[in-house]
């Protein structure tokens, strides 16, 4: 959809976006995306489109992607059926080698690609380069599916520098070369936390915390650690929204300064958040009184 506006509402617009350059500026944002965003092909187009001009603009980006339905799929095509244990697919050693091969190889380079084409300058990485994502069994029910016990982010914090925008999938490794299958939220927060990213954005397909789970309007912009746990005693945060909004205190307890829970699913929803005072989704931050 083509919006006619003239030059000096484009001007306007850029210079309201001003502070928020300034803002940034220099500092590291790490981007979790995954589930419909990546899978609508227009909006994956618009969410590679923000994540180059949030590079070209001096913004740190770090991209984070998971893959579960394309995983999925690809076990679906050799005859695998998936199994999932509290949310999490049953990993043996076989699934772990298509997860690997999916996210480390096929996601992983089709970003990189159009990031590329978008006009920015990315490259791809796993957790198993340079040990970054070191990981161990979670629960044996579940197989190689990982828990990490360290992340060495020195090979993102290298791309970065030499100006590319890090394209990261959440496999992970352990001493003996074993490949595990790590949650992509969680590898988020560990990355974003190791290295005090100024925030974490999760494109979910939600709008973020609600009152009300049936009501989008319901809405919370903003709640502190201190206010998520009264939401979780009282059942506001339940469900699939649980591990996310743990996910957010966990970074935030790791020295990431605010976190974003947003619908990926939104045109745009990137620049919304980063570039405007609206804002997106909901920020969880250790202290309410810090405005948005």
């Amino acid at each position: 959809m083509s919006v006619n506006i003239t030059n000096a509402q484009r001007a306007e617009v850029l210079t309201q976006a001003l502070p928020y350059i300034q803002k940034y500026y220099g500092k590291i944002v790490v981007i979790k995306y995954g589930g419909n965003a990546m899978i609508n092909e227009s909006l994956k187009q618009q969410v590679m489109e923000d994540i180059v001009l949030l590079s070209l603009i001096g913004v740190k980006v770090v991209l984070v992607h998971g893959g579960g339905p394309e995983i999925t799929e690809m076990l679906k095509k050799i005859g695998k059926e998936s199994v999932f244990v509290e949310g999490l697919r049953v990993t043996d050693r076989e699934t772990a080698e298509v997860v690997q091969m999916v996210l480390a190889g096929k996601i992983n380079k089709s970003l990189v690609n159009l990031l590329e084409i978008k006009g920015g300058k990315a490259m791809g990485i796993s957790g198993i380069d340079g040990h970054m994502i070191e990981a161990a069994p979670k629960d044996e029910r579940l197989g190689f599916v990982g828990r990490i016990t360290g992340v060495n982010t020195e090979p993102i914090t290298d791309l970065l520098d030499h100006g590319y925008i890090p394209v990261v999938s959440t496999v992970g490794c352990d001493g003996d070369g074993n490949v595990y299958n790590i949650n992509a939220d969680t590898a988020a927060a560990y990355i974003a936390g190791g290295m005090k990213a100024e925030r974490m954005i999760l494109m979910t397909d939600i709008a973020g915390v609600l009152k009300d789970k049936d009501d989008p309007s319901s809405l919370i912009p903003c709640i502190d650690t201190k206010e998520a746990v009264e939401l979780f005693n009282d059942g506001t945060i339940s469900g699939g929204m649980i591990p996310k909004v743990e996910c957010c205190l966990d970074a935030i307890n790791r020295g990431v300064n605010k976190v974003i829970i947003m619908d990926g699913r939104v045109p745009h929803a990137l620049l919304i958040e980063t570039l405007t005072d609206e804002g997106a989704g909901t920020m969880v931050t250790e202290d309410k009184n810090n405005e948005r």
